[in-house]
């Protein structure tokens, strides 16, 4: 399968701005500059969404190639022992998968990112932009955290300093990022077979080359050589490995691309939206598994193993060196590390940028552009590397973990309690400005309780028997507060208005989202029809991108009584 460009996208092929007076005209002005966009704050229409299940589901999954699993795995494992890490990665695993399947639904349903999910899911239209900021994180620690593996193998093949390393992994992000949808599917598509051969075959060929490594590698009780099962250190090891939980927010950004559901494509929309979202996780596991593997068997076989054991390209190295000269064992090795930083990279590049984006322009009013945040997301991951953050890894992810887990833990509680079993949230989702409340203490309430909490428990604050369970704290308390705090509101701060003031469905006879389109007032483009709301002192239509940028808030429908 191939990309094809739309014949008409209104985002990167904006038309000249409106007349008409008013601050969302100079607002809308601003945000037709941006020439190369991929629909940053906005549903994603099916216009532009010409990509099969397949070619969105392989994007998706391309984009966790990253290596940082290895090095999580390592770290637990090298910290708590192969059982304790073993059944931390077990719970990871069910959490991930439970909490990712209603959020990667809605966005591949609905063709929404994340962000706009979460104002609809119990936020508010400024309430979610504490989630957004905390996305937004996630994608600089995990640029910056595979940009050093990237660095380290710099320096192992190309004796590049660390410093430069650091440097050259960020700059050469930037490029490709520019382009958004349209060149990162292509990118994963045709870098995927070759990470799989790199990284699959040599861990294949140590299993039979060396089977005793497998019982060792069961055996093996952590630096203190305690090793038994202590519930305490499994919920350490998960709250490191939950620290990804935001990664379903980076898979939603190429599921919101999925085509429209439909009786004919059912089964293969279904298999994408699972493989694709939740079901990264289990790719994600194994990675980790494989990394722990790794590492104790270069503890037990390789001279000052243990000093490496925690970095990929040493891991791989060893492995090929088994059956290669140094010389082609090293070049492979640093290929691996560099295809795989590459990959995942673009997609923390291009998601932090749309997360610092959309917060940006619904706090100023202002649309300055994807690039602008682009260069910002890259600097900061740039400064965390020549910080040298791989060596307090597990700290950072831990406490990060708390953060994440409280927020996508309630959305996805909101999802499922509120919408589908309470039904006290509407059940499809809203995102557009006057449409929702400013905030709504149901899941904004839900996550900074959630996180607080499990922060304090987090440096003991809750009592030193508590301490390992702060990633548990955060999920149970994200988990049951949304339901109670819904009741406690009746449910009355999800939606400002019920009625956008448009007679045109906003959904075709299979329940996805309308093609039907109309014309934005102020930019005179044309979008479709779930993008819209009508103007309130026009006759006439106003998109979700020039709503937002609308400094005085005259285009504003009133609030229903």
């Amino acid at each position: 399968m191939s990309t094809v460009s739309p014949p008409h996208d209104p985002a990167t092929h904006p038309g000249p701005p409106s007349d008409h007076t008013g601050a969302a005209s100079s607002a809308a002005s601003g945000a037709g500059k941006e020439t190369l966009e991929d629909y940053t704050l906005r549903f994603a229409p099916r216009s532009y969404r010409r990509w099969g299940t397949g070619m969105v589901a392989i994007s998706a999954l391309g984009g966790i190639a990253y290596l940082a699993d290895f090095a999580i795995g390592a770290n637990i494992g090298l910290s708590y022992g192969t059982t304790n890490a073993l059944w931390g990665i077990a719970v990871f695993t069910v959490v991930i998968f439970l909490t990712g399947f209603p959020l990667a639904f809605y966005a591949a349903r609905y063709n929404l990112d994340l962000d706009l999910i979460t104002r609809g899911s119990g936020f508010g239209y400024y309430g979610s932009v504490v989630s957004n900021v905390i996305f937004a994180s996630f994608t600089f620690i995990f640029f910056a955290l595979e940009g050093s593996i990237m660095a380290q193998g710099l320096k192992l093949g190309l004796h590049i300093p660390l410093w430069l390393g650091y440097l050259t992994s960020t700059l050469i992000i930037f490029p490709l990022v520019v382009y958004g949808m349209k060149l990162l599917s292509t990118l994963q598509l045709w870098t995927t077979p070759l990470w799989l051969v790199l990284m699959v075959l040599p861990f294949g060929y140590l299993l039979i080359r060396h089977p005793d490594s497998i019982s060792a590698f069961f055996d093996y009780g952590g630096q203190d050589g305690k090793g038994g099962f202590d519930l305490g250190s499994v919920f350490l090891a998960a709250g490191i490995c939950l620290s990804l939980i935001a990664q379903i927010a980076e898979q939603i950004d190429y599921l919101r691309f999925m085509p429209p559901r439909t009786p004919e494509n059912s089964r293969r929309w279904w298999t994408a939206m699972v493989l694709a979202g939740p079901g990264w996780v289990f790719f994600g596991a194994a990675k980790q598994i494989i990394g722990m593997f790794l590492a104790v068997y270069l503890i037990a076989n390789v001279a000052d193993g243990a000093g490496v054991a925690n970095q990929p390209v040493h891991q791989f190295l060893e492995i090929y060196q088994d059956v290669l000269p140094h010389w082609a064992a090293l070049a492979l090795a640093v290929a691996l590390v560099v295809i795989s930083q590459v990959k995942i990279n673009v997609t923390n590049a291009y998601s932090g940028s749309l997360a610092w984006t959309n917060s940006f322009t619904r706090i100023t009013k202002t649309y300055p552009g994807r690039l602008v945040f682009l260069g910002f997301n890259l600097l900061v991951a740039l400064i965390l590397m020549e910080a040298d953050m791989f060596s307090f890894l597990n700290t950072i992810l831990a406490f990060y973990a708390n953060c994440g887990m409280a927020w996508v833990v309630a959305v996805a509680s909101d999802i499922v309690f509120n919408k589908y079993l309470l039904k006290i949230s509407p059940l499809r989702p809203e995102f557009r400005r006057g449409m929702l409340y400013a905030i709504n203490p149901v899941g904004f309430g839900s996550m900074i309780l959630a996180a607080g909490i499990s922060i304090i428990d987090f440096y003991g604050g809750l009592g030193s028997g508590l301490k390992p369970y702060s990633p548990l704290v955060a999920i149970v308390l994200a988990l049951v507060l949304p339901p109670i705090l819904a009741v406690a509101t009746k449910g009355k701060y999800y939606l400002r208005r019920t009625d956008d003031g448009i007679d045109l469905p906003m959904y075709d006879e299979y329940g996805n989202p309308s093609g039907q389109t109309l014309t934005c007032h102020v930019c005179e483009q044309e979008y479709e029809r779930p993008d819209m709301v009508r103007c309130a002192t026009h006759d006439a239509y106003i998109c979700s991108l020039d709503l937002s940028t609308d400094k005085v808030g005259d285009h504003v429908l009133p609030a229903q009584a």
